[in-house]
């Protein structure tokens, strides 16, 4: 359970990254450089180093805290955009010509991620193209709410494109754990127990 839990909080980081970005044209760059970073990590021997620890999920590990436990701090939108990316990461695996393309676009990227880094203009560019190209026909569609003036920014949608492919990423891990719907249903204390314990070290 404490290994869904940090995929959850992945999920939850990216698409709070996602909100940031909408609604104010630029996110926290720690936390956004953690989640691309996650989509490079092909061969990562456990969920914590798909990461690179624990430590750079705080701010999901938080979220999904506040999430699950309901009250003041919960953020419906959160919600929705967190289970639309759930359904879509189902279409995804089941579309095996978008999983093989995805795999050689971020190999592709891979070479500019390692020189550039994680949020390099360029490669947030790139990825959000892929997503597009590769994601975005299969649907579902992630609804995203912000300000129109920075979603009519060309580089500040694709920034957005870019983090809601790290948010499909976590969606597979999360999958890959074993987690499914239930989870929300009978798991919720254990998941948030879990996140606490990653938040305290």
């Amino acid at each position: 359970m404490k290994d869904r839990a940090l995929a959850l909080a992945g999920l939850l980081q990216s698409v709070q990254l996602v909100q940031q970005l909408a609604q104010t044209g630029q996110s926290e760059t720690q936390p956004l450089a953690a989640c691309i970073d996650s989509l490079f990590r092909f061969d990562a021997e456990t969920p914590e180093a798909v990461y690179g620890g624990a430590a750079n999920l705080a701010p999901g590990l938080g979220r999904l805290i506040n999430q699950l436990e309901g009250g003041a701090g919960r953020d419906a939108a959160l919600t929705r955009m967190a289970m639309t990316v759930l359904h879509l990461e189902r279409r995804f695996i089941n579309h095996r010509g978008a999983v093989e393309a995805i795999r050689t676009g971020l190999e592709d990227v891979s070479r500019q991620h390692a020189h550039w880094g994680p949020t390099h203009a360029t490669v947030m560019s790139r990825l959000g193209d892929l997503y597009a190209r590769e994601i975005s026909p299969i649907g579902p569609r992630v609804l995203v709410q912000g300000n129109p003036v920075y979603l009519g920014q060309p580089d500040l949608v694709g920034e957005v494109r870019a983090t809601l492919l790290a948010a499909l990423r976590a969606a597979v891990l999360w999958r890959q754990l074993g987690g499914s719907y239930w989870d929300f249903l009978f798991s919720r204390r254990a998941l948030v127990q879990s996140a606490r314990e990653w938040l305290d070290g």
